[in-house]
């Protein structure tokens, strides 16, 4: 393994997490408002710990600009400085929803490709 590039794995896994991290978060905002952190927090106990701040504050500022999740400043519970919360709005609540049903159907496509082939140790001729 090169020094600085991550395992094969891990890779794979980073490459499928940036195409759904948007539904990821659209989701964790549904449950409740969150500021930056919490996403890091929220996606790391999900088993989701590839993902930093500095991946989530662009994806979220794209959002807000598209319109589907909007900001507001709220004071920290622990006395700091204010923070940066997240909400959706009725977009988000569209897009999430039509993003939950066409992840589901890819994952079952997927799912069925991978449980249905087996190898047959044979190669292209």
């Amino acid at each position: 393994m090169t020094k600085g590039r991550p395992a094969s794995g891990d890779q794979r896994r980073s490459q499928m997490l940036r195409g759904v991290l948007d539904l990821c978060l659209l989701s964790l905002i549904a449950e409740r408002p969150r500021y930056g952190f919490e996403f890091v927090t929220a996606l790391t106990d999900s088993g989701l710990d590839l993902v930093s701040e500095g991946s989530i504050y662009p994806l979220l500022a794209r959002m807000e600009r598209e319109g589907l999740i909007s900001s507001y400043s709220a004071p920290s519970a622990s006395g700091g400085a204010p923070r940066k919360y997240y909400r959706l709005t009725e977009a988000g609540r569209t897009e999430l929803t039509s993003g939950r049903a066409e992840w589901h159907a890819f994952s079952g496509r997927v799912g069925r490709i991978l449980t249905d082939t087996e190898p047959t140790g044979g190669s292209a001729p």
